[in-house]
């Protein structure tokens, strides 16, 4: 006698990772609000010397693993975050408890 198995599919319920994504400028571009906010806070009397700015973006991002998240946020990074001409980034992934 043959016993016949269905296959039974596991559905595996996505992880939810916080994503913090900073870009900023590369060294030797043009940061006109970054000089014109250092000029600022000279006039109000703090001493700095340069003042760099930068975007974060902070999202939740579901995937399956730490790995997919990080390919995604990557994938992000390239397709519209960031202009690789004259942006760096950084990414920092921590799964959501």
């Amino acid at each position: 006698m043959i016993k016949v198995f269905k296959s039974v599919k596991i559905q595996t319920q996505p992880m939810r990772y916080r994503l913090k994504i900073e870009v900023s400028l590369k060294p030797g571009h043009s940061d006109p609000e970054g000089e014109t906010t250092a000029r600022l806070l000279k006039e109000l009397g703090y001493k700095t010397e340069t003042v760099n700015i930068s975007k974060v973006y902070g999202m939740i991002l579901e995937a399956e693993s730490k790995k997919e998240a990080e390919v995604k946020a990557e994938e992000m990074c390239r397709r519209l975050l960031a202009n690789p001409t004259k942006d760096n980034y950084a990414i920092v992934i921590e799964e959501e408890r």
